[in-house]
């Protein structure tokens, strides 16, 4: 197994939130679905609450999955400027 395909397999900080948010967007999205299209075919003005409910899911998903990509390549960089800096120092020795 390479190097690559081993760090692969580890989770990564931000990872969670990435599924987490992935998870809420389609719940949401499901959600919006299962709602809109009954209260639009109805005309019902009641189901108004549900579907601003469900139609919020879908952006907070969506930036539950962006804080993770985010997380992620924040960490990322930061081991990259690690390694750099470790790899000029054992060059200098």
């Amino acid at each position: 197994m390479t190097a690559r395909h081993a760090s692969a397999d580890r989770s990564r900080p931000g990872d969670g939130l990435v599924r987490a948010g992935a998870v809420v967007f389609a719940v949401g999205l499901v959600a919006v679905v299962l709602s809109v299209v009954p209260s639009v075919l109805s005309g019902d003005p009641a189901r108004l609450p549900l579907v601003v409910v469900a139609g919020s899911l879908l952006p907070l998903g969506f930036g539950i999955a962006l804080l993770g990509l985010l997380r992620g390549a924040r960490t990322g960089r930061r081991d990259a400027a690690r390694r750099r800096r470790t790899e000029r120092r054992h060059s200098r020795s």
